[in-house]
Order: structure tokens, then sequence, then C-alpha cells
């Protein structure tokens, strides 16, 4: 399977984790100039900008590398269009989440960076 499809069917995985766990996806995929966010959530009162990373061969461990400080930064300011243009999010708690996914299952890190974008 190639990385496109492999990042597909992850995000795919991922988006109906979070359906499973009471998240409802509103966005997926989201593009801006200044990056991407594979998956928009939300739980309650809180809005989580999720990255998924799915890797087949490559332990949890490996995260900080893929998740770089440079990534973060692009997610956040893709994370404040996204809440520019949609003004009914404004009373939501904003996080940031990550969703790894190997070999079929799904490891949710909840506020996996804050807003300054430090892991």
């Amino acid at each position: 399977m190639n990385a496109s499809r492999s990042g597909s069917a992850g995000e795919r995985l991922a988006a109906a984790y979070l359906c499973d766990y009471g998240y409802q996806v509103i966005e997926r995929n989201f593009r801006k100039a200044s990056g991407e966010v594979d998956i928009i959530a939300v739980e309650g009162g809180t809005i989580a900008f999720c990255e998924v990373k799915s890797w087949e061969r490559m332990p949890i461990s490996g995260l900080e590398q893929a998740l770089s400080r440079r990534k973060q930064g692009r997610i956040i300011r893709t994370s404040l269009w996204f809440l520019q243009e949609h003004p009914e999010f404004a009373d939501f708690q904003p996080r940031f989440d990550l969703l790894f996914v190997s070999n079929g299952s799904v490891e949710h890190i909840k506020n996996a960076f804050d807003g300054r974008g430090a892991l």
C-alpha cells in the first residue's frame, strides 16, 4: 500500500474511532496555505484539531520526529483559519490531539501539543 492510501485509510480509521468515542467529526483534511488539519472534531465544548499518523513499522516513540515544531505551527495556524471561518465554534475550548494508527489500532493522545507548538 502506498503512503497516500495508507494515510487515507488511517484517517478513516481515526475518524471512525473518534465517532465511536462520542466525537462529532465536522471536517476532514481542512486545507489553507498555512497547512492542513487532518480531522476537526467536537466533543462537548471542546474542538479538537487532530493530526493523524499512520505507521505500520515505526513505533510510537518516533512521534516527536514526525510532529516537529514546524508541523505543529502549521496545524496551529490552520486551526486559527478554521475558527475565523467558523464563528459558531468561537466558544469551544481548542485542543490539539494526535491519533497514532498502527496495525489497525488507534492510540489517541489528547493535548499532544499546546497552542504555542510545544510537544
